[in-house]
């Protein structure tokens, strides 16, 4: 029979289980329960006396449950199943080695899903190949939506990444208990969760964590005061209350959850004073420049090094991060007036960009075009962006471009936003990803999965991912597919176009 592992933090203790070789402990709180007002509150200490049981999961963020949403793909292994109800849902996740000596990196994982979605514990972030390969793996629930991200007179800005803070703090105090380095944290996360570590970057109290890595990210996503308001202005507008604390403190988790899922319609554009949307409609929600937590865009106080310069930095994106959405998702269909409405949003010469476009192959049709603009606009260009200023820095730096093309969609899926996720957790074949269509018997396939999760994990250990820094002399790009190849011209000339874009 296997022993129940417990392990004490203070005057109290979690219980959790083992298997594998690994024991975990899911759902401890980081911060107390946020219900009623304190929901629009920075995040508070937890408390608890005793033993906690950590042997099941925890609750998340109120959400959208994925069976309410018709139409849309197999994707729960990594945006999950939906709302798991519970008031103490500011909580995260660890595996750890059965046996360990202490000591080990710790690695905390920042879940996306626009910023509304998603949870520390969906299948695809099994923290188990991890833990066997002498990681602490910590994965962390944090506020979504408007709870997390609406701006609120009265209210502290960025609740979700005051959230993100608290638990790096936690993890500082407390991880030396459950096997790992306090010093040698690598906070990593994806998509919303990379704009998240992104922005951490620029707004976590120095010494949290050692080393960075983001995964279709950047660190210019934050939102300017006056797009915010106007967020909450149409959000205030739908609920038929008016803008302030008060009001929004007596709606409902679930009344709130369906207004938010309802801006995508009723909040067609977030351009605002001039300023084109960082989310490119993506989300409506996320980092707010509040002059608090952020005096400006995060990369700018990258670029400054007034924040993170020693901190050690991964960058990348996937070669077809838009695919995701243009191709699994049911939207209408990309048509050439979609393809130049959408080009005159996000640049201001249009014409010129297609004409780039076209030149540089980027695509023959008008989904392939839009798919790689807005590949570029979101995530490759912010991840280069993020990348020159930080190299200047005393951290070193790393970019990479994820390359392998998923078989599906007949191959149209391409190297699709989130397609890496199986292959950085190693969990090919432990995990059924869907229409990610990750196929564990393809040889190739198990071999990058080795690959690039060895590549993270020595990262979190070493410093080193096993290929040369970026810097500006020499920025070197790793291409990650079934063949790992390097490149210094990583960046055709149709990206010169957004060099004067923001």
């Amino acid at each position: 029979m296997t022993m129940e592992p417990v392990v004490h933090i203070g005057q109290k203790s979690v219980r959790g289980v083992t298997a594998e070789g690994v024991r975990v402990f899911r759902g401890i709180p980081y911060a107390a329960a946020p219900t009623g007002a304190d929901r629009f509150a920075a995040p508070r200490p937890a408390h608890w006396t005793g033993e906690f049981d950590a042997r099941a999961a925890g609750p998340n963020a109120p959400q959208l449950n994925r069976s309410d949403i018709p139409g849309v793909p197999d994707l729960r292994a990594i945006v999950g199943t939906g709302w798991k109800r519970g008031e103490d849902y500011l909580n995260l996740n660890i595996w750890t080695p059965e046996d360990t000596a202490g000591g080990l990196p710790v690695m905390v994982f920042i879940h996306g899903g626009a910023f509304v979605g998603g949870s520390g514990l969906d299948a695809g972030y099994e923290g188990t190949r991890f833990a066997q390969d002498g990681v602490v793996l910590v994965t962390v629930n944090y506020r979504l939506g408007a709870p997390g991200f609406l701006r609120l007179p009265g209210a502290p800005d960025n609740r979700g990444l005051r959230d993100q803070i608290a638990a790096l703090e936690w993890v500082r105090k407390h991880i030396t208990a459950f096997g790992g380095d306090p010093d040698a944290v690598t906070v990593f996360g994806e998509s919303a969760g990379a704009i998240s570590v992104g922005t951490l970057l620029a707004a976590a109290p120095a010494g949290l964590f050692r080393r960075a890595i983001i995964q279709s990210g950047g660190a210019s996503h934050a939102l300017t005061t006056a797009q915010a308001d106007h967020v909450t202005a149409v959000l205030a507008a739908r609920l038929a209350v008016p803008a302030t604390l008060a009001a929004f403190a007596q709606i409902p988790d679930e009344t709130l959850v369906e207004a938010v899922a309802q801006l995508d319609t009723a909040l067609p554009d977030l351009t605002v004073d001039g300023v084109r949307d960082p989310l490119m409609r993506l989300s409506r929600l996320g980092p707010v420049i509040d002059g608090d937590l952020l005096g400006g865009q995060p990369l700018d106080t990258v670029r400054a090094g007034t924040a993170a310069a020693d901190v050690d930095v991964i960058a990348g994106s996937n070669s077809d991060e838009l695919n995701l959405y243009l191709v699994a998702l049911p939207v209408p269909e990309t048509t050439e007036p979609v393809l130049q409405a959408a080009a005159a949003t996000l640049h201001p010469d249009p014409a010129a960009l297609l004409d780039a476009y076209r030149s540089a192959g980027r695509g023959s049709t008008a989904r392939e075009l839009l798919s790689a603009i807005g590949t570029d606009y979101m995530f490759a260009v912010p991840t280069a962006r993020l990348t020159e200023a930080h190299a200047r820095q005393p951290g070193g730096t790393w970019r990479y471009e994820f390359a392998w093309p998923s078989p599906g969609y007949d191959g149209a899926l391409g190297a699709c936003h989130g397609l890496e996720l199986p292959f950085v957790f190693d969990n090919v074949g432990r995990v059924d990803y869907g229409a990610l269509d990750v196929r564990p018997h393809d040889e190739t396939v198990r071999k990058l999965a080795e690959r690039m999760h060895a590549s993270w994990v020595a990262f979190a250990r070493d410093g080193d991912p096993g290929w040369p820094r970026f810097t500006p002399e020499t920025p070197v790009v790793q291409r990650i597919g079934a063949e790992w190849t390097l490149t210094t011209t990583a960046d055709g000339p149709e990206k010169k176009l957004w060099q004067d874009v923001r």
